[in-house]
């Protein structure tokens, strides 16, 4: 799918510290319209701290974020109004709610009756909730839950309360999606479900910022994928570029061991100019070293 050259979500040297740690440091991250981007690192990396700080949850020490060019306020209820939606790591779901309330819940950015009209229910206030509910629904049956509507969410399978929170953020017509861990706990069947649902999302002209464990959901989904780690993004490009990125290995398998040099045995085994026994010779004591008390 083609993406636009303009910048969607535009963040500039974003830095979180806390206290004397620096959790994301000096980050630059753009997405553009109809993109899938990946966020990729070892756990600990900073990925969903700078998540955070994107989403207004955090305010970053250092850095802004703007999109569509303008600077978000950090305050997750106007970075939400202003087009971005997003899912949780752990579910967050209310789980004494039917999965249909759930999603009517991600309507409240879109629904300008207040109180005062909540508690007459005019005719306006009427047309306005039925509104909501028939777009709800419609999210229900994108995301296959349309027949779980009046289900408690704390009911649901795992998988499907995963679709269930992808559905309330869908609820607030954003621009931007940022899912965290998506697939987590999914077995291969529901994994590529989800595969099949951010494709189904990117169609409807929503860009999409990703992160995720698993390299080959990763892979097969984004347009780039960036990688942080220890909170500094490393690198950034298409697979090819980043599976081959010697840093990126070191990240994930570490530091190769040291291999002896031609002609030199491994540590702890005797040269040729040092008879095998030397060693054991020489760490015994001679009889002036002897501990034992004389007669």
């Amino acid at each position: 799918m083609s993406t636009g050259s303009t910048p969607l979500l535009d963040a500039r040297g974003v830095t979180m510290r806390f206290g004397g740690l620096t959790a994301v440091n000096n980050v630059d991250l753009t997405v553009r319209e109809g993109e899938i981007i990946g966020l990729i690192g070892p756990n600990g990396a900073g990925k969903t701290t700078f998540f955070n700080c994107l989403t207004g949850l955090y305010v970053p020490t250092e850095g802004t974020v703007s999109y569509r060019d303008r600077v978000l306020p950090p305050k997750p209820h106007l970075v939400t109004q202003a087009g971005i939606a997003r899912t949780f790591q752990n579910i967050r779901l209310f789980a004494n709610m039917t999965v249909l309330e759930n999603v009517l819940v991600g309507r409240h950015t879109r629904t300008k009756e207040g109180l005062l009209a909540a508690l007459i229910r005019g005719p306006g206030y009427r047309r306005s909730e039925a509104d909501n509910r028939e777009r709800a629904m419609a999210l229900l049956e994108f995301t296959g839950l349309a027949d779980k509507a009046d289900h408690l969410a704390r009911n649901l399978p795992y998988g499907e309360q995963r679709k269930l929170e992808i559905a309330r953020a869908l609820a607030s017509e954003p621009g931007l999606l940022l899912l965290d861990e998506p697939t987590a706990g999914m077995n291969p069947q529901e994994t590529r479900a989800a595969e099949e649902l951010v494709f189904a999302i990117r169609d409807r002209g929503i860009a999409i910022l990703v992160i995720e464990h698993d390299m080959r959901f990763i892979f097969n989904l984004c347009d780039r994928t960036a990688v942080l780690v220890q909170g500094q993004k490393i690198v950034e490009g298409d697979r090819e570029t980043v599976q081959n990125d010697e840093r990126v290995i070191t990240a994930y398998l570490g530091e190769p061991l040291e291999q002896p040099t031609a002609g030199q045995p491994p540590a702890g085994q005797p040269t040729a100019e040092q008879p095998a026994g030397a060693q054991a010779t020489d760490a015994q004591p001679t009889d002036a070293q002897s501990t034992e008390p004389s007669a």
